[in-house]
C-alpha cells in the first residue's frame, strides 16, 4: 500500500493548517510514530543563509547541495520545474506517515481546517474529505474534530492506516 500520505488543508492563509499540523506532529511523535512533514510553497522559498558555507556552493553553481551532520541531513536541489507531490514522496523513506500542508489541489485524503470566523464553506467536496478539524461541528460524512484534539485524530489515523 505504501507511506499514507495525509495532506492538511484550508481555504488561505492563516486558517490553523500549521497550527494544527504543528499539534498532529507533537502528538504523533510522542507516539512514537516516524512522521515526515511536507509543505508546498507557491512563492518559492530561500533555505541557505547569504554567506554561509552551503549557499556559496550553491551560488557557485552546485546543482545539489547536501550539508549532513550527526543529528541530521537536509539537500536542496534546483529544478527546473516544480516537482509533484508524488514525486517528493517517492523521495521520504522510512516513516509510518506522511503529512502534507499546501497541496489543496492534491488528490491526497484530507484533513481540512475550517475556523468559522474566516470560512463560510468547505474548500474540499465531501468525498475528498476523511475528517474535518473545527471549531463548530459540520456535518457531510465524516468525523469532525475539534481543532484542538490532535489526540483524537492521531486516534482516527491510526485506527484508520493502522499505525
Amino acid at each position: 500500500m505504501g507511506i499514507p500520505v495525509v495532506s492538511i488543508v484550508g481555504q488561505h492563509s492563516n486558517s490553523g493548517k500549521t497550527t494544527l499540523l504543528v499539534k498532529l506532529l507533537t502528538e504523533a511523535k510522542r507516539r512514537g510514530w516516524r512522521i515526515a512533514a511536507v509543505k508546498h510553497d507557491v512563492h518559492g522559498f530561500e533555505m541557505d543563509k547569504p554567506g554561509k558555507d552551503t549557499w556559496r556552493f550553491a551560488q557557485a553553481g552546485a546543482d545539489v547541495v547536501v550539508i549532513s551532520s550527526q543529528e541530521k541531513m537536509a539537500m536542496i536541489e534546483k529544478v527546473e520545474e516544480e516537482r509533484t507531490l508524488e514525486e517528493v514522496i517517492a523521495r521520504i523513506p522510512q516513516v509510518d506517515l506522511i503529512f502534507t500542508e499546501g497541496y489543496k489541489h492534491g488528490k491526497q485524503p484530507r484533513i481540512e481546517v475550517f475556523r468559522s470566523a474566516v470560512h463560510k464553506e468547505l474548500l474540499s467536496k465531501p468525498e475528498q474529505l476523511i475528517a474535518i478539524a473545527s471549531d463548530v461541528s459540520i456535518d457531510v460524512g465524516v468525523p469532525c474534530f475539534d481543532l484542538d484534539d490532535a489526540v483524537g485524530i492521531c486516534d482516527f489515523l491510526a485506527e484508520k492506516y493502522s499505525l
